[in-house]
């Protein structure tokens, strides 16, 4: 993934006050212009609100950092199932650290949290263990879920049918039978970068299950980038192409779609 864009290329679209809902602006690949950078996206009004993801106690405590610097910018603070043995062993009492910081008044939601399967010798069991402790979690302080789901989604619905909370799936890659479900189950939608993709039919397909008021987009910047910027660093300003994307394929001007899923966000985050 290359630094940045090419400076010849243009991001700037009609479409403003964008809610990207999942971001990751603690990663090194921002250390150089972090700063300008989301300075540059909430001045110019194209983005009116971020949502920080974070993977693990690391980065939940980074993420309510740069929030408390930005009046738009948001945390969810949680583990994602491949950072429980990643970056530091996940602590016994990570519970009560994240709750803990969950009594910051920028901590709108739980996680990442939830199951990746794409790595064959991950520990399912462990994943499951810790996704529902977070489950738990959320249900406690009455926050929503912030879900990472990679080749488990019948896992997942399993589990959100034993254990019911308000969640967001990011970064939605299932079918449209599993969407139509989750949305029936009461769970929002979440789509970015990869539904401008050339392979990105599932997808497209999914994005016609889900009604309007589920419906929220996101970059999962600095990754994911649109199919435009494959191989460079994403950020929150791109999330205008899965909304332009998405507004051609449902028939919906992107500017008003823009503004339903900036509320969706809102009234799921509790903003």
């Amino acid at each position: 993934m290359s630094a940045k864009i090419p400076v010849s290329e243009d991001i700037s679209r009609s479409v403003k006050g964008i809610f990207d809902t999942h971001c990751h602006y603690d990663e090194s690949v921002f250390d150089s212009d972090r700063r300008d950078l989301l300075d540059e996206m909430f001045e110019s009004g194209t983005v009116s609100g971020l949502m920080h993801a974070s993977c693990d106690l690391i980065s939940s405590q980074a993420g309510i950092k740069l929030a408390e610097e930005y009046e738009n910018y948001y945390c969810a603070i949680g583990i994602h199932p491949t950072y429980i043995h990643f970056r530091e062993e996940l602590p016994s009492d990570y519970i009560d650290r994240l709750k803990m910081l969950a009594s910051h008044p920028k901590v709108r939601a739980i996680g990442e949290a939830g199951l990746d399967y794409h790595d064959k010798s991950a520990d399912r069991e462990e994943q499951k263990r810790v996704f529902i402790e977070q489950i738990k979690l959320s249900q406690e302080l009455d926050l929503p879920l912030i879900i990472h789901c990679r080749s488990a989604y019948g896992d997942l619905v399993d589990i959100l049918k034993k254990h019911p909370a308000r969640c967001i799936c990011h970064c939605f890659g299932g079918s449209a039978e599993t969407a139509a479900e989750l949305v029936k189950m009461g769970h929002y939608i979440a789509f970015g970068g990869a539904l401008t993709w050339k392979n990105a039919g599932k997808p497209r397909r999914a994005l016609k299950a889900v009604p309007t008021d589920r419906l929220l987009f996101e970059t999962d910047a600095p990754f994911l980038a649109p199919e435009v910027f494959r191989g460079y660093r994403c950020d929150s300003r791109m999330t205008v192409y899965a909304i332009e994307t998405a507004a051609e394929i449902l028939g919906i001007p992107a500017q008003e779609l823009a503004d339903i899923t900036r509320e969706n966000a809102k009234r799921i985050f509790d903003i």
